[in-house]
């Protein structure tokens, strides 16, 4: 477990340093998760108690339209956060899912100790601040993206940034995602 907890803070330290002292009282308000392919994180209509950062595995986030469609708003896979943050951060009911495309697992944290650690210790509200950033900017190149890209040029896109996710991902979630059907996406 060490080991893993090395690689979150490995991954905070990208952005905030932390002392020892600040490390210990920090990873302790994680708590490991592990879950099996399929099973659910996050579920509409639920309370979402946590954040996840992605230790190991692929998930996805999405929605389902009233005819059972589904659309995928984000695959999170190693150093991913994901959560449905609207819920999380306003204590509502998700309306959205977070399922395990994979074995998965995961360090999650309550919205009330990331407040806490933000508030007690100035690196940690940095590290927030920035991860904050960093996710609405990239959910803002996606919309942008599906507004102004073709479907080619999404697909291609997805290829040079995400290489990885491609060959973990089957090819049915990846139209979803990328908000076409499988067979356009075959063509590519």
């Amino acid at each position: 477990m060490e080991e893993k907890l090395n690689l979150l803070r490995i991954h905070i330290e990208k952005m905030a340093k932390l002392t020892d002292d600040e490390w210990a009282y920090v990873s302790s308000h994680f708590k490991y998760r592990a879950f099996k392919k399929h099973q659910y994180l996050v579920q509409i209509g639920q309370p979402v108690p946590s954040e996840f950062w992605i230790v190991k595995g692929l998930v996805k986030s999405f929605a389902v339209d009233s005819d059972g469609k589904e659309h995928i708003l984000q695959f999170g896979m190693e150093d991913y956060w994901v959560s449905d943050y609207n819920a999380y951060q306003n204590k509502v009911s998700a309306t959205l899912h977070v399922d395990c495309i994979e074995n998965s697992e995961f360090f999650s944290i309550s919205i009330d100790d990331k407040e806490k650690l933000c508030r007690e210790i100035k690196a940690m509200a940095n590290f927030s601040r920035l991860k904050t950033t960093h996710g609405f900017i990239a959910l803002q190149q996606r919309v942008m993206s599906h507004l102004i890209s073709s479907a080619e040029e999404r697909y291609n896109s997805l290829l040079s940034n995400q290489p990885g996710l491609v060959q973990r991902v089957p090819k049915k979630l990846l139209a979803s995602y990328l908000g076409v059907s499988r067979e356009t996406l075959s063509r590519f």
